[in-house]
């Protein structure tokens, strides 16, 4: 079970921090990933984090802006948003996934196995 929190209403160029936290015992065989949908917008891939936490993947829209990371004694992957524009408004939702036994980041959703319930980030101008 993923359980996603720390959205909210923030103005652009402010931060945020969402957190993922999951609960079992075999959070580190997981890759995991962040993915966003907006109002009528399709399900964008954000960023995904191997099960190491040595490798990341960052979407085009958030390079240079958002940080992923993880902590797998604490079974919890974190998104640090900086610099939030308005086109970053969405539900942010916290996945789960595996490719066989390869230690990889994941970038398409379909490869995600488990999802947590989303939460929402405003951004306004």
């Amino acid at each position: 079970q993923l359980q996603a929190s720390g959205g909210g209403l923030v103005r652009a160029g402010d931060s945020l921090r969402l957190s993922c936290a999951a609960s079992g015992r075999s959070f580190s065989s997981f890759t995991m990933g962040w993915f966003r949908q907006a109002p009528g917008k399709a399900r964008e891939f954000v960023a995904s984090i191997n099960r190491s936490g040595g490798d990341t993947f960052y979407g085009n829209s958030v390079k240079g802006r958002f940080t992923i990371s993880r902590d797998n004694a604490k079974n919890t992957v974190t998104l640090q948003m900086n610099s939030l524009k308005p086109g970053d408004t969405a539900v942010y939702s916290c996945a789960a996934g595996q490719f066989g036994q390869q230690d990889i980041v994941l970038l398409v959703d379909r490869l995600y196995n488990y999802w947590g319930q989303g939460t929402l980030v405003t951004v306004s101008s």
